[in-house]
């Protein structure tokens, strides 16, 4: 059976590329602030404090029975208060920045492992989280992840001016009056939000591949920022279904395969950007 023919008989398949869709919509607008900012370093930290928030999930429903919170919103809630956490030291201990990135890092991942530790049984869903496996993706997932992509997406339309601002230059934004601090905040939850996402479809592992990589890609070909989140999000979408119909054909991890096609295009696409960019000096 081709993937064609899977995508029209099989609606786990179908689901999982409506979701890896989903995600590409945020990778390509959230991913082009983070590159444009330089801020992958941040990014990163905030994907893998996640774990302390799936761990903490896991061990609430495994070991005390407790269902109220899936991992899903364990990771939300994780991302959300790291990216404050980040936001407001950067604000305060603009020095330090550096090492309380890698603080908050060292102790996402650490909390996450603990509570893992006292988790009883074999946890497939942690497997998922790490390593992505979009066709886990279930029909609640998928009206959560479309309703925070519209979310991300309209909090982008309405302060896109405002955010341009501070990633370009941020005392021009203070002298225009905005609030840099606050946009900064806002704009750090926005990333939280999309790397919920963007696990969902490749894990944490391989997260801050599919926020930066289409997005970096799209920067050797333009400088205009609109034109660079329109080039990033179709850049996405077109990994997750190659990566899915490769996966599928060979059976390989999903989650992978896409990561594994947007490393190879960019490796493609750095001497064409290259070579564009010295026609353009």
């Amino acid at each position: 059976m081709s993937f064609f023919e899977a995508l029209a008989s099989n609606s786990l398949l179908f689901a999982a590329l409506i979701a890896g869709f989903a995600a590409s919509i945020v990778s390509g607008v959230i991913g082009s602030y983070v590159v444009v900012k330089r801020i992958v370093f941040i990014s990163g930290s905030i994907s893998h404090s996640v774990l302390a928030g799936i761990g903490l999930s896991l061990w609430l429903e495994r070991a005390k029975g407790i269902n109220w919170l899936p991992p899903l919103y364990g990771a939300l809630i994780a991302a959300v208060l790291s990216a404050l956490i980040l936001g407001w030291m950067r604000i305060n201990y603009r020095q330090r920045e550096d090492s309380v990135i890698a603080a908050l890092w060292s102790v996402g991942m650490a909390i996450g492992v603990l509570f893992i530790s006292q988790t009883p049984g074999f946890n497939v869903e942690l497997s998922n989280f790490l390593i992505g496996n979009i066709l886990w993706v279930t029909p609640m997932d998928l009206y959560l992840l479309w309703g925070l992509n519209l979310i991300v997406v309209a909090t982008v339309l309405c302060m896109h001016k405002r955010f341009l601002a501070i990633c370009f230059d941020e005392e021009q934004a203070r002298l225009q009056g905005l609030h840099v601090n606050r946009l900064y905040l806002i704009l750090l939850v926005l990333i939280a939000v999309s790397i919920v996402l963007l696990i969902q479809v490749v894990g944490i592992i391989l997260v801050l591949t599919m926020l930066t990589i289409p997005a970096a890609i799209a920067n050797l070909f333009t400088t205009r920022l609109s034109t660079m989140m329109a080039i990033s999000v179709i850049l996405s979408c077109l990994f997750c279904y190659l990566g899915m119909n490769i996966a599928y054909d060979l059976d390989w991890p999903s989650g992978a395969t896409i990561a594994l096609i947007a490393c190879i295009t960019y490796a493609i696409c750095l001497p064409l950007g290259k070579r564009l960019h010295s026609v353009r000096s």
